[in-house]
């Protein structure tokens, strides 16, 4: 239990930048951080690395990954394919009238967040929060083990998991206009799960993800399908 508990905060360390790209990662200085033994610090390493997000570095040590721009890209690409063949299966075989409840839960709050046509950094939590638990319904919904599995590897990217909401030192007024036409992909989503439009849940996945590459802002989107992809690079983002 405590060597998950641990590979959790390390990952939340990496995914919210509290250890950089390139950092050599050292288990006496993590262990300190997070109060525990170097124990479950040292068994919580190697599983990191299998995941992704963590390179060896000297003679048993790790670093941080540094993640390209086209990377991230990729990865968010290969989530929306992932979540457009776990859509089309819903719209095929049905949805179950829970399943369709619990969507329709976060469509509901998702039309409270935006009800007064401006967002805060607090309404910013909550869409995120309701994102990830939106996508999660979807994967759950279509019983698919190894799809799931895939996605979670594709999570492990920076900007890529639901629960990240990323904006480019743009606008508060921009990331409404983001967030809400995201929201009404939702409702289209729901809505063509609902009716066994297998064709159209899938699509929509795909423009879903485009709106999230969108709000990373035009550079970000330049530089992945550009040769200067191929250097580390941090952008101003907020994960939440």
């Amino acid at each position: 239990m405590q060597q998950t508990t641990t590979m959790l905060h390390i990952r939340e360390m990496i995914l919210r930048g509290e250890l950089a790209p390139g950092e050599r990662v050292r288990e006496a200085d993590l262990a300190a951080r997070l109060g525990i033994s170097r124990t479950p610090v040292r068994q919580a390493l190697p599983a990191l690395a299998q995941e992704g997000l963590l390179v060896p570095s000297g003679a048993r040590g790790y670093a941080v990954r540094a993640f390209s721009p086209r990377e991230c890209m990729e990865a968010l690409h290969l989530r929306a394919a992932l979540e457009g063949l776990a859509a089309r299966a819903l719209a095929l075989n049905g949805a179950t009238e829970e399943l369709l409840a619990q969507l329709k839960e976060c469509l509901a709050e998702g039309d409270e967040i935006f009800k007064d046509q401006e967002i805060s950094d607090e309404d910013e939590v909550r869409y995120a929060e309701m994102n990830a638990r939106f996508h999660a319904l979807i994967l759950e919904g279509a019983d698919m083990p190894l799809l799931s599995s895939l996605v979670s590897r594709c999570n492990v990217v920076p900007f890529t998991a639901p629960l990240v909401l990323a904006f480019d030192a743009q606008s508060r007024k921009t990331a409404f206009n983001f967030l809400f036409y995201a929201h009404r992909q939702h409702h289209a989503i729901v809505t063509a799960i609902e009716s066994g439009q297998a064709d159209r849940a899938e699509n929509l996945f795909r423009e879903h993800a485009y709106t999230q590459v969108q709000s990373q802002g035009a550079e970000f989107e330049k530089e992945a399908g550009l040769g200067a992809a191929k250097r580390p690079h941090r952008i101003t983002h907020r994960i939440i």
